[in-house]
C-alpha cells in the first residue's frame, strides 16, 4: 500500500516509504505516467488494461492518489485526470530551471572539449530560443546569447527538434510561406523544402545549418527527448565556416560530439533517445 501523504506547503509527499512500499510506489508512478500521456481523462478499466493491473488494485491505486492530489476523479464520467498536486510539481520543476542547470556543466566540459561555443536551445512557439551558453577558453565572436530568439527552421538546434515533431504540429508552427524569415538568403523558404531538411536530418540524427543565421559561421545540433520520446530541447556546437556556394558539409565527426552531450542530458532527464533506436 502507497504511505499516507503529509502536507509540507501545498504539496503532498510520502511520509515514510518502506521496502514493501516500493510496488506499489512503481505501479502509482505508472499510472501518473499513463494519465499524463494521455490528451485527457481515462477510465479505471483502461488504466489496468494498459498497465495489465488487477482491477481492485487500479482503483486502490487511484484513490491514494486522489487523497493525495495526484489524481482527481470524475465521478459523472467515470474517469480521472491529473489534479492540482501533480499540477504543483510539474510547476516546482520548471522554477527550477533543471535543463539549465544540468546542460551548464556538460556543455562547459563540451566546449572546451571541441573548441567551439555549445548551446542549449528550446522551442518556443515557432521560434529557438537559446537558454544556455558555454564558450571554451578562446571564444568566437558573433555567437547567438542566451535569452536570443530566432526562427526555428534556421538553426540547427530548432531543427533537431522539428525534425522529430508531428507533421501537422509542424504544419500548425509554418502554415503559410510568409511564415519563413530569411537571414541570409539560405534555408528552407516554404514548407516542402523545411519537410525535405527535416526528414533528411531525422534519418542522419543531427541537423546542420551553413550561414542560415549568420554568415561565416556553421552549426551542428542534436536533440534531447522526454521519457515520451518526445523533443524537448538541443544541444548545438557554433564555429566559423565560410564556403559559397552552401557546400553540403555535415560535420560528422563534431556531430557524434554533440549527440554525446544530447544523449547524456536525454539519460539525466529520464528519456528515451530516439537516435539510438
Amino acid at each position: 500500500m502507497l504511505g499516507r501523504p503529509v502536507l509540507l506547503s501545498r504539496v503532498s509527499v510520502t511520509c515514510v516509504v518502506t521496502s514493501s512500499d516500493v510496488p506499489a510506489l512503481r505501479r502509482g508512478l505508472a499510472v501518473l505516467r499513463l494519465i499524463a500521456g494521455r490528451p485527457g481523462p481515462v477510465s479505471a478499466a483502461t488504466v489496468a488494461r494498459e498497465l495489465g493491473l488487477p482491477r481492485s488494485t487500479t482503483y486502490h491505486l487511484l484513490a491514494e492518489l486522489a487523497e493525495a492530489g495526484f489524481v482527481t476523479h470524475l465521478p459523472e464520467e467515470r474517469r480521472y485526470g491529473l489534479g492540482v498536486t501533480a499540477f504543483e510539481v510539474g510547476s516546482a520543476y520548471l522554477r527550477q530551471d533543471p535543463l539549465e542547470r544540468l546542460a551548464r556543466p556538460l556543455l562547459r566540459r563540451f566546449a572546451d572539449r571541441v573548441g567551439h561555443t555549445g548551446h542549449l536551445g528550446v522551442l518556443h512557439g515557432a521560434e529557438t530560443l537559446y537558454v544556455v551558453r558555454e564558450q571554451p577558453s578562446h571564444p568566437q565572436s558573433l555567437v547567438t546569447s542566451v535569452g536570443v530568439r530566432l526562427p526555428a527552421q534556421l538553426p540547427a538546434s530548432g531543427r533537431a527538434m522539428l525534425a522529430h515533431l508531428p507533421p501537422a504540429q509542424v504544419r500548425a508552427l509554418f502554415p503559410a510561406k510568409d511564415s519563413f524569415v530569411s537571414r541570409t538568403d539560405r534555408g528552407p523558404r516554404d514548407l516542402p523544402s523545411l519537410r525535405r531538411l527535416l526528414t533528411a536530418e531525422r534519418r542522419r540524427g543531427w541537423a546542420v545549418e551553413d550561414g542560415y543565421v549568420t554568415a561565416g559561421f556553421a552549426s551542428v545540433a542534436a536533440p534531447i527527448f522526454d521519457h515520451g520520446g518526445r523533443p524537448i530541447a538541443a544541444i548545438s556546437a557554433t564555429f566559423r565556416h565560410e564556403c559559397s556556394p552552401e557546400c553540403g558539409e555535415t560535420w560528422p565527426d563534431l556531430a557524434a560530439e554533440v549527440q554525446k552531450v544530447a544523449h547524456e542530458m536525454t539519460t539525466r532527464v529520464g528519456g528515451v533517445d530516439l537516435n539510438l533506436g
